[in-house]
């Protein structure tokens, strides 16, 4: 039990590690993370693409990979505008983004059509790989989160209570 001499938070202690606390607007991280690794594949991709069969079809790659790539930063890009002001309320506002994303987007294709130099099974096979890799890096990072399951409160000297790692460790 500690005396009031020796109080429990240990705010005076220099040798605390300090709590930390939640992850502060993670989703530009998220959007970092998960482009790069789309970029990567992308663009390992496209050169597999270019040397077995054309320029086009790394092009076509490229421009699957984009397309991908874009449509999934704008849902991120949200969340990091909306999270700060509306976390609740996010979650909506991605259920009414994709919404526009996919009338959106489709509306593009079909006003300005195929591009001539398209191949589609390589812009296929490029969309694909990105989309895969996209959602498997924007899992692990989401994953990486530090989330607080409970409201603390600051303690006496305005901050968390710090953590003690035991002795001897």
């Amino acid at each position: 039990m500690p005396r009031p001499e020796n109080p429990a938070t240990g705010a005076d202690d220099p040798t605390l590690s300090p709590a930390s606390g939640p992850t502060t607007s993670p989703w530009l991280r998220i959007l970092a993370r998960s482009a790069a690794a789309g970029t990567a594949t992308a663009v390992v991709l496209a050169a597999v693409a270019l040397l077995v069969s054309s320029p086009a079809a790394g092009l076509s790659v490229l421009f699957g990979a984009a397309l991908v790539m874009t449509f999934f930063g704008i849902s991120l890009l949200i969340g990091h505008f909306t999270g700060r002001t509306n976390p609740s309320g996010a979650l909506g506002l991605f259920a009414v983004t994709y919404a526009i994303k996919v009338v959106g987007f489709g509306a593009v294709l079909f006003l300005f059509g195929t591009p001539g130099w398209l191949e589609r099974t390589w812009f296929f096979w490029g969309a694909l790989a990105t989309v895969i890799v996209w959602q498997v890096a924007e899992v692990v990072a989401f994953s990486r989160l530090r989330t607080p399951l409970y409201n603390d409160t600051p303690g006496p000297t305005g901050s968390i209570p710090a953590f003690r790692p035991p002795e001897g460790h």
